[in-house]
């Protein structure tokens, strides 16, 4: 590649970004998909589109689509709320072993009796349709006023069932006879456990290290985590377990260790979560050639009516058997079975192998995707609605800038009074910040004042805190507290007791 290359590459990429990032706003308008958009501007400058740009390296495409899920996971477990997700581990646990085996097991067969197919492509479809993706779950949900208990299942299951399906994938996909069933079992218990323990691990050692070392300029802290988030997929993988479900539990650690700037993280996350998508879909959108997908738009369109309509329900309503689950969240459950580009991603990896019938199916899996994420993902707020669980939005927990004063032993917390925040209206005085901390400055309609024992806290302003370093994590709750309970929190039992707000917290 010379120069002259180089700027040509540049240009066009930084093309397909600004196109990119115009159709998020015009997703979000009409409700449209944003994955559908990006997919639309690979198929358009692909052979069969304006830009006749021939690409058919289905390896480098695995490659590139592990890459961006490495990255899109990481994004999506710094954001990923503990409180939220831990009451749904077991739920999610069961969707992503025993749920996928299900749906894995209906979908083959409803391909093979119903649409024809031989049992190895109907497996390989199977498998690769019952995973669901992350970057369609955490973009659609988070628009989605959900509760939750639900929320927290839906994204714990997508960054869960990676790992088995494929395991699956990968087996389907090798010569000669499949392996025992019991042998990949144990296979997916094994990598399970693996990536979970590296994730763990290496995401308290990243967290405690983030927590104790103060870096020369904040623009550091962003990289440093995406670095260790990453490195746990690595080490996951080098160690023969699930890299996927080690860096995304690895980032969930980071994401609430309550690190210095996390706010600036999570937005360096986000950025880097969104050329991921970007760069990841416009890929797969080149590697397909829409003329040679009409032959498999009835079999994808049949596959995916029993996928959505039978395999996806049965999974989540056999699953959840033992956890009393009302039957309105199991449906929407089921219906928010999300399907993006890991599957396409994964249905990479019989071509790469050379399965026989490997592009027809790349091809089903593609048109099916498409189709059903088309419908799925525009009436899932309207179900949300219908079942009466998407009315009403919590309030959005406070979010806290920190700044470590190394040499001073302090920290400078800013944070912002939000809409539905109710702090507004409570005296700086009701805060009853804990001894070490105080309200030092409010910027208030572009004016900045020292505020008063009495000053009235309104709705947009923005504070600076100082604390000491042993009462840091105490004011941050107490904030916390005040903003979802107002000024009688600690009293109704919301937040921190008055009584523990001056005790060191525990740290780990």
């Amino acid at each position: 590649m010379t120069v002259e290359h180089l700027n040509e590459l540049l240009l066009v990429c930084s093309l397909v970004l600004l196109i990119a990032v115009a159709a998020v706003r015009l997703s979000s308008r009409s409700g449209l998909p944003s994955l559908l958009i990006y997919l639309g501007i690979g198929i358009a400058i692909g052979q069969d589109g304006i830009g006749g740009i021939v690409f058919d390296n289905a390896e480098l495409t695995q490659l590139l689509g592990y890459a961006a899920l490495v990255v899109i996971l990481a994004e999506g477990g710094l954001g990923t709320k503990w409180k939220e997700i831990k009451p749904a581990l077991p739920q999610a646990a069961v969707l992503s072993t025993f749920g996928v085996a299900v749906s894995v097991g209906v979908t083959a067969a409803g391909a093979h009796y119903l649409a024809g197919l031989e049992w190895r492509q109907a497996l390989l479809i199977g498998a690769v349709v019952s995973s669901t993706d992350a970057a369609a779950v955490f973009s659609v949900l988070r628009s989605v006023p959900l509760p939750s208990r639900l929320t927290g299942v839906l994204e714990a299951e997508s960054g869960f069932n990676d790992a088995p399906v494929v395991i699956l994938v990968v087996a389907f996909s090798t010569a000669g006879p499949i392996e025992h069933w019991y042998v990949l079992l144990g296979e997916i218990a094994l990598e399970l456990a693996i990536g979970a323990a590296v994730g763990l691990a290496i995401g308290w050692l990243g967290a405690y290290g983030m927590r104790h070392v103060a870096l020369p300029a904040s623009g550091l802290y962003p990289i440093a985590v995406m670095a260790i988030a990453v490195s746990a997929y690595a080490a996951g993988a080098l160690a023969h377990g699930s890299g996927f479900l080690a860096v995304y539990l690895a980032a969930v650690v980071l994401g609430n260790a309550k690190l210095p700037h996390a706010p600036a993280t999570r937005g360096f996350a986000e950025g880097v979560g969104w050329i991921g998508q970007i760069g990841m879909f416009v890929l797969l959108g080149l590697l397909v050639t829409p003329h040679n997908l009409l032959d498999d738009i009835v079999p994808a369109l049949l596959i995916g009516m029993i996928l959505t309509l039978v395999a996806r329900p049965l999974s989540v309503f056999t699953s959840l058997l033992p956890f009393r689950v009302p039957w309105r969240e199991k449906t929407l459950l089921s219906w928010a079975g999300l399907r993006g580009a890991v599957p396409i991603v994964l249905a990479t990896i019989p071509m790469v192998t050379d399965v026989p019938g490997s592009e027809t199916v790349f091809n089903i899996v593609f048109v099916l995707v498409v189709v059903y994420t088309l419908i799925q993902g525009p009436t899932l707020p309207w179900l949300a609605r219908r079942l009466r669980l998407g009315e009403g939005e919590e309030a959005a927990d406070l979010g806290i800038e920190s700044a470590p004063l190394e040499r001073l032993r302090g920290h400078l917390l800013s944070t912002s009074i939000g809409p539905t925040s109710r702090m507004h209206g409570v005296e700086v005085g009701e805060l009853r910040m804990p001894a070490g901390a105080a309200v030092t400055l409010v910027v208030r309609d572009g004016a900045s004042f020292v505020p008063s024992p009495t000053t009235v806290l309104r709705r947009g302003d923005e504070l600076l805190v100082v604390a000491t370093d042993p009462v840091r994590d105490a004011a941050e709750r107490r904030l916390q507290a005040v903003s979802q309970g107002g000024k009688l929190a600690g009293w109704l039992g919301a937040g921190v007791p008055p009584e523990e707000a001056g005790r060191r917290p525990r740290r780990g």
